[in-house]
């Protein structure tokens, strides 16, 4: 669906003026947003307000329409980011036509898309229409948009992810986490389906399949998000719901129920939660990640139903992004653990608020496991990557998702609280987030920041500030959480390996959390194969439905039987279809994070061709996140 000029252009004003004391903070004096992954020159022309009007077109699957820029600055022409868009034309302040030319494509950053304005152009809109290959947009049939719960049927879905630099993919843009804008959107879709963005949003579907949204909070464009689909909604309170295809929207009202506690915790923590609503939409099990923190509306993966709230720690992850990213942004994504660290940090500290130290502690060491275990690996192929500070110059920064940011980061942090003590660290923090609103940071600028307004020289000193940030590998004041919980765990986890039985007695796992049995699958590091056939005939683990749970176990029974035929060795009696779960559970969910390892271990026990075999059947259900890691990961192998 094309979309009339005229309809953008009688908007003009509103983009000219809306906002105007927020978008201020789009440019950061003193900070350079020239940025290695983006062809933009803001400090030419930067755009400060979007509006959008788009199609929704599933037969096709393509979005179409135009994209309103108000501009920011005096050059004579501004440059946006697009990979695989197709331009159809370009139209200035006073709606006439403006030359443009896209350069060059580059396989990873797309093309430049650079528009020649003229004297009092303060707005360009762009009409075009996406490419076949917009990784960010996962369009979905009728069986892939259903989740294992659906008792009604579904209608087609589709999501975007723009995180790091696949906004450019569906939307003309100034690709960089560095420049902030707000935004406005008309949206149209087939009637009878619910349009959601990372804006105001709408309870319930219009008649006619039209949606208007509006985020006055500046964003930067990786949080720009759309999502198209059966959906229902649910209140989980005065300012947070869920939004979830029917057949799950009851089982995630209940998981997400404590999600105000989680709000009310962070806001006496660290400040007032700026974004208005807190809503949380339940995405297809394609959705590559865990979660993603778009402002207003965290997309959430399904396999976090865990029907005991038992992952729920992810929730209090996206909503902490609100302060640590949403609100306080890397300016680059070589600053990527400016946002993951501190979200991992004060993920914990929601969690302990919520649910007690014993919980959280939990949380900790498994985060120092994953850490240890991630830098042990990487110190043998990319010992430069567990810097804090990467080097992505060249590079897709998707390279920099990985546990360095996340937990090492955190751990850090840890480190900081630790040294100088929770209130002093609670009170530079909710300072920083309160002074930084809306704006970015950088690596450099922070620790001049940490070293002037909390660490004492010898503070830091002991700390070791620049060997965390600027060294590879792991300190030696690495902080170790106690987690009381986990020691019950190891004990028998050891008595396990020793004996090489499992006790019968159910009391032993009844009341055990998803964190507990995770760990207690981590411990069985060398167990006997006969070992890991005895707890899967007491307890069922390669059939279950707890996606943690299963694919940690997938990992380890395929790491514990390696085969040396290129045949599946690992079939425990009671379950002689243990290749068919496992099957099952890789067509099911394509989320990385689970995924990746099962077909690296496949890989490293001997299984190749079925790996491959499995690659090919799942990878068109796989969003191109993920898709994009395993080709990788299966080229390597060729």
């Amino acid at each position: 669906m094309r979309f009339p000029l005229i309809s953008s252009l009688a908007l003009l004003a509103l983009g000219c003026t809306q906002n105007e004391k927020n978008n201020d903070s789009a440019q950061t004096p003193g900070m350079n947003l020239r940025d290695p992954h983006s062809f933009a020159r803001p400090d030419q022309r930067v755009g400060t307000h979007l509006h959008l009007e788009l199609g929704v077109d599933f037969e096709q699957k393509i979005l179409e329409g135009t994209a309103l820029w108000t501009l920011h600055g005096d050059g004579d022409s501004v440059v946006f980011d697009t990979h695989g868009l197709e331009i159809l034309g370009i139209a200035g302040t006073d709606g006439a036509e403006r030359s443009y030319q896209l350069d060059t494509p580059d396989p990873v950053l797309g093309q430049a898309l650079r528009i020649a304005l003229e004297a009092g152009d303060t707005s360009v809109v762009i009409r075009y229409r996406t490419g076949s290959e917009a990784k960010a947009l996962q369009w979905l049939g009728h069986s892939l948009a259903s989740t294992e719960t659906d008792d009604v049927p579904t209608t087609p879905f589709l999501f975007t992810q723009s995180q790091a630099i696949l906004a450019r993919t569906w939307v003309p843009c100034q690709d960089v986490p560095g420049i902030r804008f707000t935004y406005t959107a008309k949206v149209q879709v087939p009637p009878g389906m619910l349009a959601l963005m990372s804006a105001s949003n709408p309870k319930s579907p219009s008649a006619d399949g039209s949606y208007s949204f509006e985020m006055p909070q500046p964003i930067p464009s990786y949080l720009l998000a759309l999502a198209v689909g059966n959906l229902g909604f649910q209140s989980l309170g005065a300012r947070s719901g869920v939004y979830a295809p029917p057949g799950i929207l009851g089982a995630a009202a209940y998981e997400f129920a404590e999600t105000e506690q989680m709000i009310a915790a962070a806001e006496a923590l660290y400040g007032p939660y700026a974004w208005g609503r807190y809503d949380l939409l339940v995405l297809p099990p394609s959705f590559p990640f865990g979660g993603m923190e778009n402002p207003r509306l965290t997309f959430a993966t399904p396999t976090i139903l865990a029907g005991d709230r038992s992952l729920v720690a992810l929730v209090a992850h996206e909503l902490a992004h609100s302060w640590s990213g949403n609100l306080v942004t890397n300016a680059h994504w070589a600053d990527f653990w400016l946002n993951e660290g501190f979200t991992v940090y004060f993920e914990n500290r929601i969690m302990e608020a919520v649910y007690g130290r014993e919980y959280s502690e939990m949380l900790a060491a498994l985060s120092h496991e994953e850490l240890k275990s991630t830098v042990a690996e990487m110190m043998a192929s990319a010992p430069n990557d567990t810097k804090l500070k990467l080097d992505l110059n060249g590079r897709n920064p998707d390279d920099g998702v990985t546990a360095i940011a996340y937990d090492k980061g955190y751990h850090f942090l840890r480190l900081i609280e630790e040294t100088v003590g929770r209130p002093r660290f609670d009170a530079f923090l909710k300072t920083y987030f309160a002074e930084n609103a809306f704006k970015v940071m950088d690596t450099e600028r922070f620790l001049a920041r940490l070293n002037t307004a909390l660490l004492s020289p010898e503070e830091s000193a002991q700390i070791g500030v620049d060997r965390w940030v600027y060294e590879t590998g792991l300190p030696d004041n690495l902080p170790v959480p106690k987690a009381v919980r986990f020691e019950k765990i190891d004990a028998l986890a050891a008595e396990c390996l020793k004996t090489g039985r499992m006790p019968e007695d159910e009391a032993v796992t009844r009341d055990w959390s998803t964190h507990e049995w995770l760990r207690f699958v981590e411990r069985l590091e060398g167990a006997p194969v006969a070992l890991l056939y005895d707890i899967d005939r007491l307890h069922g683990l390669c059939a279950s439905r707890n996606a943690e749970i299963a694919a940690a176990w997938y990992v380890r029974t395929l790491k514990a039987a390696p085969s040396a035929d290129g045949n599946w060795t690992y079939v425990p009696p009671t379950h002689p279809e243990y290749s068919a779960h496992l099957e099952r559970f890789v067509l099911e969910v394509g989320r990385r994070k689970f995924i990746v390892p099962i077909y690296k271990a496949l890989i490293e026990a001997g299984l190749v061709n079925q790996a491959k075999a499995l690659y090919t059947k799942a990878r068109p259900g796989y969003h191109a996140v993920a898709q994009e890691t395993l080709d990788a990961l299966m080229v390597r192998e060729s």
